[in-house]
């Protein structure tokens, strides 16, 4: 009974740690976001000189 508990909290534990999406995929959302802000930063780098 008790070994059949651990096998089961280890194969339950092995899941939990599973990531939704391959590591890529999080660089690449990071990078995207990163360029994003940016060209929002870069857009607006003339405001403060025009008043």
């Amino acid at each position: 009974m008790h070994a059949a508990l651990i096998v089961a909290a280890e194969e339950a534990a092995e899941k939990a740690h599973e990531l939704p999406f391959p590591p890529i995929v999080f660089g690449i959302g990071a990078f995207v976001g990163l360029v994003a802000m940016l060209l929002f930063t870069y857009a607006f780098r003339l405001v403060g000189t025009r008043h």
